[in-house]
This record gives structure tokens, sequence and C-alpha cells, in this order.
């Protein structure tokens, strides 16, 4: 281990260097030991490489940028702390994710701040970074974004909009247009359950509403729950989830402008109330009740099973 320790130190030493080759070179190992050698991140970490591979997220140098974000989304699994205190980092991220060098850039840099957003206590700060924001909408804007480095934009998009004050801002800076195109448009696994996902949670904000109108987002929404379109049991859910949000947040204007729209689904939102999970059932039923929906499938045992599973 001291040897390890030793080799690694050295390497950081490297990072202050005056050549850019060598602060490359660095980089590059600092990398494949942080990939290939999970036990290494600790002493990579403790050297003090982080201020370094921040700093190189603005380099002009492809291989160094690539590099540096690889190595902190590495060290970002078990050191969340140590990177959310050092400064500037989540600027030098956001940068990275606007000013990407190849598509890994950004994919590196949305994974690091989906990594650093399962901590709750970081969702309101990264939420306030308008360029951080800015950066991930932009890349669900991109026809050629990389399917991997979209998935990995949505997942923080969750992960942000997990802390309600930050929804408004998301819907604000112009997220659902893009995020409803996705839906409509993109085919690639996975994608729609991850849309879906972050739909579902930004349609809890007063806000939600006029975004989601303007786009006709509430027949497109309704459009997944027809088992026709071929939509997966969690992508039905999360649609649920996202109408049922829209209209406890918009009120009875809300539910009295899309009640006739949602009649079309009915169908679609029993099959989940009566086969779905047990938190997709609830919110199934849940709809149906604000929208004072009836239906002969509804038996009385499903009707308890919302009494018991209030949201």
């Amino acid at each position: 281990m001291e040897v390890k320790r030793r080799a690694v130190k050295n390497l950081v030493t490297k990072l202050s260097s005056v050549s850019e080759q060598t602060r490359t070179e660095a980089i590059c190992e600092l990398r494949l030991i942080s990939k290939n050698d999970p036990d290494s991140r600790p002493l990579i970490a403790d050297a003090g490489a982080v201020p370094y591979l921040s700093e190189s997220l603005y380099s002009s140098n492809k291989l160094s940028q690539e590099n540096a974000t690889a190595t902190l989304h590495n060290l970002s699994i078990s050191h969340k702390d140590l990177l959310m205190s050092t400064r500037g980092l989540l600027d030098a991220l956001s940068h990275a994710l606007r000013n990407p060098s190849s598509p890994s850039v950004a994919q590196c840099a949305a994974g690091t701040i989906f990594s650093l957003l399962t901590v709750e206590s970081y969702r309101s700060i990264i939420g306030h970074k308008r360029d951080i924001l800015f950066g991930l909408i932009d890349i669900i804007k991109n026809p050629n974004s990389h399917s991997r480095t979209v998935k990995d934009a949505l997942k923080a998009l969750f992960g942000i909009a997990l802390y309600p004050m930050n929804r408004a801002h998301i819907v604000e800076l112009g997220a659902v247009p893009p995020l409803f195109s996705l839906l409509c448009n993109d085919g690639r696994a996975g994608i729609l359950e991850d849309v879906t996902a972050v739909i579902a949670q930004i349609a809890g904000c007063e806000e939600s509403w006029e975004a989601f109108r303007k786009i006709s987002g509430v027949g497109v929404l309704v459009d997944m729950l027809d088992s026709s379109t071929g939509s997966s049991n969690r992508t039905k859910e999360n649609a649920i989830s996202a109408l049922l949000n829209l209209v406890q947040c918009g009120g009875e204007e809300t539910v009295n402008s899309i009640r006739g729209i949602v009649l079309g689904a009915v169908d679609g939102i029993n099959e989940v109330a009566e086969n779905g999970t047990d938190k997709g059932r609830s919110k199934a039923m849940a709809l149906l009740k604000i929208l004072d929906v009836s239906s002969c499938t509804f038996q009385e045992e499903h009707m308890d099973y919302l009494s018991n599973h209030s949201l």
C-alpha cells in the first residue's frame, strides 16, 4: 500500500508541472488507476488531485479534459464530500458540459453531477447553478448527443428535480419542450422511461401547467397510456405520476382543463390501478379519484387499497 501511495503522490505532484505533456500523462495514468483499482481512489483524493483535475476541465487539450472528467467521475463514487467542497468544481463541471472536447467529456460530467445528486443536501446547491441546468438541457436538445450522454443528463435532471424548489427553475429554463420532443421522437432503449421520470418530477410545480399546455403535453402523456403505443409499464406509471402531479399542483382549473383529454386514457389508468406496482396502483387510483372518473372495473378492494396507501 505504501508503494502505491508514493506512486499516486508522484503522479499528483506532476499535475502542477509547467509541462503540458507531463500534466496530461499524469492525468491519463490517474484515470486508469482510479478505474481499475477502486482502492486507489482514497489515495488520489488524499494526495490533493481534485483541484488540479477540476482545473483541467478548462483545458483545450482533448486528452486532458477527457481523462480529467473521467477521473473525477470515478472519484465521485466514494468522495462526494471532497468534490463538493472543492472550490470551483461545479463551475468546472458546467464548463465541461457546455464546452466538451468530445462526447465522453459531456457524458462523464453529467455522470459526475448525477453521482453528487445522490446526496440529498446537494440537490438545492446544484439546482441553483443555472449553467449546469443549461448544459444538461442542451444535451437533451441536441439530436446528435450520444444515447449514454442523454441518459446521464436525464438522470442528473431527475436528481435535481427531486428537490421541489428546483422544478420551477428547470421549467423556466426551457426543459419542457425538448423533454417532450425526446418522448415523441426518440426510440432509443431506456430513453422513454428516463424522460417520463423527469417529466413526472417537474410536473410537480405550479409553473409546469402552462409549459405543458403550450405543447399539448397532456395529450402526449395520455398517448403513453394507450396499449397500442407499446409503452413499458414503467413509462405508463411515470405518465400517470406526471398527470397526478400536474392536477395536484394546478388545482381545479387544471383538473377541469384536462379531464376530457384524460377520459380517453381511462382504460390505461385502470390497467395500472389493477396490475401496476404498489406505488403505481396508488397513484393511478388517486388520479381517477381527483378526476372523478368512475369505472366498473374498480372493485371495493381497490378503493380499500387506496385508503390504506395514501400518497
